[in-house]
Formats: structure tokens, sequence, C-alpha cells
């Protein structure tokens, strides 16, 4: 990814999630995506893909159970 292309999915995602401290980051040995960090803290990575003539970005963020909070006590 380029930088302008870098720079315009980094407002996008930023005017989407309205979060002005999501940053992309270059990956200097994987020129076709981007690491995406939120306060410095890496979250996922930003995929470019072109097939056909058109180009889209795919967003992957994994999410791991320990992260997540405790599931709310269930009723008997």
């Amino acid at each position: 990814m380029n930088r302008s292309e870098i720079w315009r999915v980094e407002k996008y995602l930023r005017n989407l999630f309205r979060l002005d401290t999501i940053t992309l980051v270059e990956r200097p040995k994987q020129p076709d995506s981007v690491e995406v960090m939120v306060n410095g803290e890496f979250i996922g990575v930003v995929f470019k893909d072109e097939e056909d003539g058109e180009i889209s970005y795919a967003f992957n963020m994994a999410i791991l159970e320990m992260d997540l909070p405790p599931a709310p006590a269930s009723r008997a």
C-alpha cells in the first residue's frame, strides 16, 4: 500500500469508528498490508486486494477470549 492509500484508509477508519487514535503502520516485509493500532496498541491488519481491476481493503482483527469481559450470570 502506498502512503496515499494508507492515509485514505486511516481517515476512513477514524471516521467510521469515531476514533482519532487509530493509526496505520507500514509493514516493510508485507507491502500489501498495514498494521492497525489504537493508542499505540496493535489491534489488527488491513490487507489490500486487487482483483479483476477492482481494489478493496479487508480489516482483520482477532479477539482473544481472555480479553473479553466475564459473561453475565445466567438466571435459572
